[in-house]
């Protein structure tokens, strides 16, 4: 008998609810996040790409171009709808700071930052001997290893070459520091500290500090014939005998030339090349913030606009979109088709100015914030006043996104009358005590700081030691927390603060 097999089918209704992004929310997401300078950038290419999109000299009415199609099948109602909402609710943020227990006066200027503008250098000025401990701080090294690796850091001169004998550091370690290190041990630790960056750190001569960034290169016939002419032509080398190089390698003038080339673009001072890094990064920069701070403790900000171009929809597409409006019934394939690009033009033209708009907003609204939270520093410039405050406290402050007040936060810089700094600078992170008392992680690293640089240069104190003042100052924490915000600081151990 026949087995029947009953099929079933069933059809369930499922309600889930999604969010996504809209194109405009995209926009002005990417928009926020951009400092002043890539910003002008963006704008430009904005321009040359949309040629509805001009450059006007007056203030901008962007409620003077109204959607010409809200009523017809294109229209997108829910754009208009997003747009009031996101106004709305960036409205409110702007009303509702300032109204809490800590009202404090923060004033948003009214004129743009022109005539008084002059190029800022901003940058972290870490020390060669800095850099090179941050590498050091991710390799897996006892107590030990670690005294030696310092102690050769220490050693090197600003070119980066090691140019004592490790004989010698064997026996400053065991005289001066209590290390018994034998020049084996040192060199193995040496091995270590020649991986760092850039490549021929550590090198004990010139021809080993080349040998050391010809070895970074990946295997070839190229490198081969480098390694042969440093290691066994390294004086024809140094006096420029290229055709004995060339006879002896038997090479034709091509590979020559491309072997001289590629010799050149070794560094034999690859601690110069460090020190000139960071000189380039102490860049000129242009603020995002004005922020001012009078003689009563009145402060005031605005936003860096000097360069920034008005932006308005070209009359000629808006006057071309009526023109098509009048005619809709008439309008032949040519006349639509034109009629679309100059709408999606248009369209693009207003989200722009929109999203321009909306940043200049949210920017606005972050850094009153900021200001009013760190309202005791802006008034005297002192880094111990900044309390803690991290990116929720503003986003809760605000009343926008967390990772909105992220995109402020990431790459914009305000001038103060104390420097230039990136808002990164006015965040501080909290230490709790064991007594529930919460204090500014850059309080304690300011105090800290200002410890060691009173200290008896003769007689450095121990973390232990920094421990105990700190507590006496009202920053009880432990030890090894006092050698983490020591490291961070770029501070070294007591014993090399000779």
């Amino acid at each position: 008998m026949a087995q029947e097999q009953i099929q079933e089918q069933q059809q369930t209704l499922a309600l889930k609810q999604t969010q996504s992004i809209t194109q405009q929310q995209l926009l002005q997401a990417q928009l926020i996040e951009l400092p002043i300078t890539q910003l002008l950038e963006r704008v430009n290419a904005e321009m040359d790409d949309n040629p509805a999109l001009e450059q006007k000299a007056e203030d901008p009415d962007y409620s003077e171009y109204p959607d010409y199609f809200e009523n017809s099948e294109t229209s997108d109602n829910t754009n208009d709808f997003e747009q009031e909402e996101r106004q709305s609710a960036l409205d409110a943020a702007l009303e509702s700071i300032g109204r809490d227990d800590e009202e404090l006066p923060v004033y948003q200027g009214g004129q743009a930052y022109h005539e008084e503008r002059e190029e800022m250098v901003y940058g972290e000025s870490l020390s060669f001997y800095d850099q090179l401990k941050e590498q050091m701080g991710v390799l897996e090294m006892d107590d030990r290893q670690r005294d030696i690796m310092e102690y050769l850091i220490g050693s090197l001169d600003e070119d980066g070459l090691l140019r004592k004998s490790l004989d010698s550091i064997s026996d400053e370690l065991a005289i001066y520091h209590a290390v018994d290190a034998t020049p084996q041990e040192i060199e193995q630790v040496l091995r270590r500290l020649q991986e760092f960056d850039p490549a021929g750190i550590g090198g004990r001569s010139l021809q080993e500090c080349l040998l050391l960034q010809i070895h970074r290169r990946e295997p070839s016939h190229l490198r081969s014939l480098m390694e042969r002419v440093i290691e066994d032509f390294f004086e024809a080398f140094t006096k420029k005998h290229w055709q004995k190089i060339q006879q002896s390698l038997q090479l034709n003038d091509l590979q020559t030339e491309t072997l001289m080339g590629e010799l050149r673009k070794l560094n034999p001072k690859p601690g110069a090349s460090l020190g000139e890094t960071m000189g380039r990064s102490l860049q000129q920069i242009t603020p995002d913030f004005i922020i001012d701070t009078q003689d009563d403790g009145t402060v005031t900000f605005l936003l860096n606009t000097s360069e920034f171009p008005e932006l308005h929809v070209s009359q000629s597409f808006t006057d071309t979109l009526r023109e098509y409006q009048d005619n809709k019934e008439n309008m032949s394939r040519q006349m639509k088709e034109a009629l679309l690009y100059t709408k999606k033009k248009v369209d693009a033209a207003q989200g722009f100015i929109e999203a321009i708009r909306v940043r200049r907003q949210t920017l606005t609204a972050t850094m009153r914030a900021i200001i009013q939270w760190q309202h005791r520093y802006f008034e005297e410039g002192d880094e111990s006043l900044l309390r803690p405050m991290i990116l929720r406290d503003i986003a809760e402050k605000t009343g926008l996104d967390l990772s909105t007040i992220s995109r402020v936060s990431n790459s914009k810089y305000a001038q103060t009358r104390w420097g230039t700094f990136p808002l990164r600078h006015f965040f501080s992170d909290s230490y709790v005590t064991a007594a529930g008392e919460e204090l500014s992680t850059r309080e304690i690293k300011s105090t800290l700081q200002d410890i060691i640089h009173t200290e008896d240069k003769q007689h450095p104190l121990s973390d232990e030691a920094l421990g105990k003042l700190l507590a006496e100052k009202g920053y009880p924490i432990a030890r090894r927390t006092v050698a983490k915000y020591r490291e961070q600081l770029g501070i070294p151990i007591a014993r090399l603060r000779k």
